[in-house]
């Protein structure tokens, strides 16, 4: 596996008494894709929240880049080189271009107008409508929106929960492709899915069920476990 940079270990953690997470781990080698494959219900959601600081863990370790983080703020996750990026992915009420602005917060103004030149020549549908509201964008549109936004934090490790979410096969298909783009350029990606069409991305995959990590391994492996093959791709 590629060097390590991002690990969980041991995270447990729910809301008010209930316990969502059971010791659940995981990790991203650096420039590495690893998509967390989980059906909805199974803490996806949750434990992705853990990891950018969006809820605290009631036990367990998290480290970036060789630091420990599990008790850092957000802010503070992003600007170690970690970003985040919700289902919804957008504020519906403000412009692409205030949307991007919000994703690079924590950068300086000249190396966002460079980073935002490139967002756009990289997507250009949103280019052609930067003064338009978020929520005004097609599913499509919006979801690239998203993923500009979280990208114009300059990003060592891009997190995102369930990108295919509100979306046509053909845009699924779109968003793999762009990631694809940006993963060639040594971006770390951390993917939760319940789309196995992410798979494409994946140098290795977690399962999570009912709050724990069940299987570790590669795309090849998964597909020779027949319970899971069953499971995953609904082959018998």
């Amino acid at each position: 596996m590629a060097d390590s940079l991002f690990s969980a270990a041991g995270i447990e953690a729910g809301y008010g008494r209930v316990q969502v997470l059971w010791g659940a781990g995981l990790d991203v080698g650096v420039g590495e894709s690893v998509v967390l494959l989980g059906p909805n219900g199974a803490g996806k959601t949750t434990l992705l929240k853990v990891l950018i600081g969006l809820m605290p863990a009631w036990s367990g370790t998290l480290s970036f880049a060789g630091k420990p983080i599990t008790g850092l703020r957000t802010d503070k996750r992003v600007r170690l080189g970690l970003s985040y990026m919700s289902e919804l992915g957008v504020f519906p009420g403000l412009s692409i271009e205030e949307n991007l602005h919000i994703g690079g917060q924590f950068v300086s103004k000249a190396t966002l107008r460079v980073r935002m030149d490139e967002l756009y020549s990289a997507f250009p549908d949103l280019a052609a409508r930067k003064s338009a509201l978020a929520g005004s964008l097609s599913g499509g549109q919006r979801k690239m929106c998203g993923i500009a936004k979280a990208l114009a934090a300059g990003p060592r490790l891009l997190i995102m929960d369930e990108p295919s979410a509100g979306l046509s096969p053909l845009f699924v298909f779109q968003v793999i492709e762009i990631l694809g783009r940006f993963r060639s350029t040594g971006l770390s990606l951390l993917i939760a899915e319940q789309n196995v069409a992410f798979l494409d991305l994946a140098d290795r995959v977690f399962t999570l069920e009912n709050g724990r990590i069940g299987f570790e391994g590669t795309v090849a492996a998964l597909h020779q476990d027949d319970a899971l093959h069953r499971a995953y791709f609904g082959l018998g």
